[in-house]
């Protein structure tokens, strides 16, 4: 019998985290380029840590952070407020079928791996690693 096409695993399918990374790379390559029209987002250098696609491939979930940290209140509204160029670009380039609705938040990964670092550091939890 043939294998169930729908992914029941607890973790995203091998197509969603293809699609979401080629959808990364793409994103990142147009804002490093400054191919959008909005010049308050080119002005801006933004990382894109990671793209997480819906199962249906429909949503896309861009987490993004300015680099250096400041202005994070305003690359969302503006990624947002610029999201249809984006989409049309990205479908252009990425050569899918079908291009997902874009969303964006703000990459929590930094600060919860500098929390991370800051409770090894601790004198009492490098004691109980060592023993």
């Amino acid at each position: 019998m043939a294998k169930n096409k729908f992914h029941d695993g607890p973790g995203p399918s091998q197509r969603q985290l293809r699609v979401g990374e080629l959808i990364r790379r793409t994103l990142a390559e147009v804002l490093a380029r400054g191919d959008i029209h909005d010049p308050d987002l080119n002005r801006m250098s933004i990382t894109v840590g990671e793209v997480r696609t819906s199962p249906d491939l429909k949503i896309a979930t861009a987490y993004v952070l300015p680099l250096g940290g400041k202005g994070q209140e305003d690359v969302v509204k503006l990624l947002a407020r610029n999201k249809g160029e984006l989409r049309r670009i990205i479908g252009k380039k990425a050569g899918l079928k079908f291009t997902p609705d874009l969303r964006f938040q703000l990459d929590q990964t930094f600060d919860q791996m500098d929390e991370t670092r800051r409770m090894l550091s601790q004198d009492a939890v490098r004691r109980d690693l060592e023993s």
